[in-house]
């Protein structure tokens, strides 16, 4: 039967640290103990008081000052997994863990686990070719000789850098060996730690070329293994349960995580909260149960972007306070006129101005620079807007004191203007078709990146026939969908007939709708 031996790194709460040792070792598993140099002797000797009764704990003979992305962390796990070997003969597999660390399965769940599978469960991709590192330095981690912190020494590790790259002072890989890359959080069996020790004996080499390389805990036992194992006894995966954000931090877990933790294919769970009291409680308490039945789902990716997602529209599980009422209301109503040229919308809703009392804004939805007044921010940027669009409106309304607002649309955004014609409020819809020469379509093309300043004429030209009949698609699109309070303006209509339609559009006088079309100019280009 499986027997673990958890190699746990740490360096804070004492208190934790002596309850996770308990908790995990109830089940006669053992556990090796790296305490941060870094932490004050105090705390460890508070540490190694509270545990010098329990036979299956031990302490790394050397404590290591460790240092983020140094090597410190990857000579701490040795000397904790050396004291391992030595003190826990009978140990088969040697699991890496933190004090952030919690199982998420019974021991009786994950001893039988290993005893099914006879593999290393390690994530190792290849250094150079795969896209594990999304970030920052890639080969120059490896190349270049790396002595200082970046985090705490920054100065001294960017200047030695470029020093190095400066004089072209790169060193060679270790010939017989593929760098691989991976997440540090590992379960190994035995033969695999002593093979790895006894390599290390052999190959001071290969340990001196990581131990100058950036962020090693990520590359040395990923490589290692994958150097001494077979690759069909290797599961290229971490059997601990880690999601990093977009922003490339790492999801805590809390209380209220518990059932979607357990239903992930994984043994334990990084990083639960220091707060999450309850959780850790259920956690131990689950984790030496008996007769414990578990169903897979593995759903926990998924979801978290799923809300994280919603969460930027303000739709996680609540609605964020500008959402609060995204419906506009029966008693307003929005007016959009869509329409292409959009110099031609714009003289439009100038008149729209001067002639009535409606408030009318231009490509709210489409140019930055478009004019609006202080909404709290939320107007700053065309994707805050865009991203709120019904929230930007809302506020619009209420900062014109209004409930009757125009704005302009680009016949492009067909999902805009179904959103506008979907909400709460009565929506009017001015569909203005104008008319396209070559020369305008050419124009566009430029404008819109299809074709630069320098382009040949002639082959812009053969864009035309695309062009005219993409714009012609999108006005069939939008009269296709049959809105109601759709009214068509166009440039080919006499006077009458499009005076006619802003008098329909805007339900004012006909007396009225001829002010606002007496622009004769308001379709040229």
């Amino acid at each position: 039967m499986a027997r673990i031996a958890y190699i746990l790194l740490c360096h804070k709460d004492p208190d934790a640290i002596i309850a996770q040792a308990n908790q995990l070792t109830a089940a006669g598993d053992c556990m090796a103990i790296h305490f941060d140099a870094r932490a004050s002797s105090a705390a460890y000797a508070r540490i190694r008081e509270a545990l010098k009764t329990n036979p299956n704990v031990t302490f790394a003979a050397k404590r290591i000052k460790c240092g983020w992305g140094a090597w410190s962390l990857v000579q701490a796990t040795l000397n904790a997994v050396e004291a391992a070997v030595g003190a826990f003969p009978r140990a088969t597999h040697f699991y890496m863990v933190s004090g952030d660390c919690m199982p998420i399965k019974s021991a009786e769940y994950i001893h039988e686990f290993l005893d099914h599978r006879d593999h290393d469960f390690i994530e190792s991709h290849d250094f150079l070719e795969s896209n594990w590192i999304k970030t920052g330095m890639v080969e120059d981690r490896l190349i270049y000789r790396h002595y200082f912190n970046e985090r705490t020494q920054a100065k001294l590790f960017y200047g030695s850098y470029n020093l190095q790259k400066k004089f072209g002072l790169t060193r060679e890989i270790p010939s017989d060996i593929q760098v691989m890359i991976g997440s540090q959080w590992w379960c190994l069996r035995r033969r695999t730690i002593e093979m790895i020790l006894d390599f290390l004996k052999k190959r001071p080499d290969v340990k001196r070329f990581f131990s100058t390389t950036w962020i090693p805990d990520e590359t040395f036992f990923q490589t290692l293994v994958r150097h001494l194992i077979p690759k069909t006894e290797i599961e290229n995966r971490t059997p601990t349960f880690l999601m990093f954000s977009d922003y490339g931090m790492p999801v805590t877990f809390y209380n209220d995580h518990y059932d979607l933790l357990l239903g992930q294919d994984y043994l334990f769970a990084r990083k639960v909260s220091p707060e999450a009291h309850e959780l850790k409680d259920r956690l131990g308490d689950l984790y030496a149960a008996e007769g414990e039945t578990f169903h897979i789902s593995n759903e926990g990716r998924n979801l978290y972007g799923f809300l994280t997602g919603r969460g930027r529209v303000g739709r996680r599980y609540a609605q964020r306070f500008w959402e609060a009422g995204n419906t506009l209301g029966p008693e307003r109503e929005v007016f959009l006129v869509v329409c292409k040229k959009w110099h031609v919308a714009k003289r439009l809703v100038d008149q729209i101005v001067l002639e009535t009392n409606i408030p009318c804004v231009e490509y709210l939805f489409n140019e930055e620079d478009t004019v609006l007044p202080d909404l709290g921010g939320i107007e700053s940027t065309l994707a805050k807007r865009t991203r709120h669009r019904r929230a930007v409106v809302r506020m619009l309304f209420e900062s014109f004191d209004s409930n009757r607002l125009v704005f302009c649309v680009d016949p492009a955004d067909l999902d805009i203007i179904q959103d506008f014609c979907a909400v709460q409020a009565r929506s009017h819809v001015l569909d203005i078709e104008c008319e396209y020469s070559d020369d305008y379509l050419i124009g566009h093309a430029r404008r819109v990146g299809l074709a630069g300043e320098s382009t040949p004429r002639d082959a812009v030209a053969r864009l035309v026939p695309a062009l005219r009949n993409s714009l012609a698609h999108e006005s069939e699109l939008i009269r296709e969908a049959e809105f109601d309070g759709y009214v068509r303006l166009r440039e080919s209509n006499s006077h009458t007939e499009n005076e006619a339609a802003i008098a329909e559009f805007l339900g004012v006088s006909q007396d009225k709708a001829h002010a606002i079309m007496r622009l004769d100019y308001l379709f040229a280009d």
